[in-house]
């Protein structure tokens, strides 16, 4: 018998998920900061409490009706990767290569660089030398000097990245524990927000504020799926589910709900707070309505509240994203170290340490958040063609096992499919400059993807596949 490592079966993901776990990460991937600031920032443009929480339940509603179309491309496709399998099955290899390019090198790993460095402008908060406002190092580049915040969050970064390194039970379990805590104290936070008197006159039906409110609502509307964002985390880790077929619809579906009730309540706890005009004032929102109701500890401890909202919403991002550059690996389309997974403990580690180097990288830089702005209309825009990818694959595919259908099809799927659309034209059309510099990052990866396809594809174990 050969026993040679040539024949050796490579080493596998873990199937180690359940509806719990699925449930936990996609609420651990949508609660970051956005719920603490943006309220703030659409208030600016929509000055009526009643419109700030009209948004915020119409977005919780496309945001579930993204929710059951994904839900049911992953059962389709249990796979590692979500919408790069997605789009690589309904459209072909390229689409599902941009979306990776540009997940790896702006949007994952600039939105864990922008979180964690978040987390240290908070984490300063309490021990002054994380603050961004406190210089560290001078870098011997003209002008460039490492903030404290930036410490902080390279840190952060480091450290979860090596939790999720060492096990799918170890990043998973950490992402769980930080995310009951996190919506515990929200949970806390909104049900005494609404018992304690109200220290602002909510006028839900007052007159409509004057001006292009429509423009200004799809601004708002921006900035609330923003805060929804990372919602379909589960569909990146398909393959490490016991039963996919039933876990992934149930856990993606019930966190979707789960943190839109959590969103509108806390809403209603910033309106009952908050005038209009206040809400317009404070970029922390979160702090001004609990220093409001509760004084200064309220403040203090949404100040905690969002060190582990961030914290965790870092863990569990690091975990899902991994899982995006590992099959464009295996399929000879990216850097094929990345398909290595690791003998011992059966992760993605080659994907998890670049992304972390990758993400202190940009958080070093400074220039990521303007990077991220840059390709927000992208974003978008894959998703309006993941949702039409259900559409796709019903016709090219109709005999295709389907465990879970999406509900109200081709209804829900269409609602989820134009207000995306919608989102990428009002970009287009509001920041036309930061749309076209996006869209020529993301086409940068057309001459990487023909370099690599001539590339062989290679095993899990980082060896040529010879079937390829």
């Amino acid at each position: 018998m050969d026993t040679s490592s040539e024949h050796e079966a490579p080493p596998q993901l873990v199937r180690g998920l359940g509806v719990w776990d699925a449930a936990l990460l996609t609420i651990g991937s949508i609660l970051g900061t956005g719920i603490f600031i943006t309220t703030g920032d659409i208030a600016r443009g929509v000055p009526h409490a009643g419109l700030i929480l009209a948004l915020w339940v119409v977005g919780g509603l496309l945001t579930l009706a993204g929710a059951l179309t994904y839900a049911e491309l992953g059962v389709l496709f249990p796979r590692a990767g979500g919408q790069y399998q997605f789009l690589k099955e309904a459209y072909g290899p390229l689409p599902g290569f941009l979306f990776g390019w540009g997940a790896f090198f702006i949007i994952m790993s600039g939105g864990i660089a922008t979180m964690a460095v978040g987390f240290g402008e908070y984490l300063g908060a309490f021990v002054p030398f994380f603050s961004t406002r406190n210089p560290v190092l001078a870098l011997p580049f003209e002008g460039f000097v490492l903030n404290g915040g930036q410490l902080a969050g390279a840190l952060a970064i480091a450290v979860l990245t090596a939790v999720n390194y060492l096990g799918l039970k170890e990043g998973a379990g950490l992402q769980n524990v930080v995310t009951i805590v996190k919506v515990a104290s929200l949970v806390g936070l909104a049900l005494f927000g609404l018992l304690v008197p109200a220290t602002a006159a909510p006028r839900l039906t007052a007159p409509l504020p004057p001006g292009n409110l429509l423009a200004a609502l799809g601004v708002g509307m921006i900035a609330v799926i923003w805060s929804f964002d990372g919602w379909y985390a589960v569909t990146n880790v398909g393959s490490e589910m016991r039963r996919p077929e039933r876990d992934l619809p149930r856990g993606l579906i019930a966190g979707t709900i789960a943190v839109t009730l959590l969103y509108v309540l806390m809403n209603l706890v910033y309106v009952r707070a908050l005038s209009v005009e206040d809400m317009a004032r404070t970029p922390r929102i979160g702090e001004a309505a609990a220093q409001a109701l509760f004084g200064p500890l309220g403040a203090r401890l949404i100040t905690v509240a969002v060190l582990v909202s961030s914290f965790g919403c870092i863990s569990s991002t690091i975990l899902y994203a991994a899982r995006i550059y590992l099959p464009m690996a295996e399929d000879g389309v990216f850097f094929p170290a990345l398909a290595r997974i690791h003998p011992r403990y059966r992760t993605p580690s080659a994907s998890i340490l670049a992304q972390g180097a990758w993400s202190i990288l940009l958080a070093f830089s400074g220039s990521y958040e303007q990077l991220f702005t840059f390709v927000t209309f992208a974003v978008v825009l894959f998703h309006a063609a993941t949702g039409a990818a259900v559409i796709v694959l019903r016709r090219r595919l109709p005999d295709a096992p389907r465990p879970y259908r999406v509900w109200g099809y081709p209804f829900v799927p269409l609602v989820f499919i134009l207000s995306s659309a919608a989102l990428v034209l009002n970009t287009l059309v509001e920041k036309p400059k930061e749309s076209a510099l996006g869209l020529g990052l993301l086409l940068l990866g057309i001459p990487a993807y023909l370099w690599w396809r001539r590339r062989p594809a290679v095993t899990a174990a980082g060896r040529p596949d010879r079937s390829a």
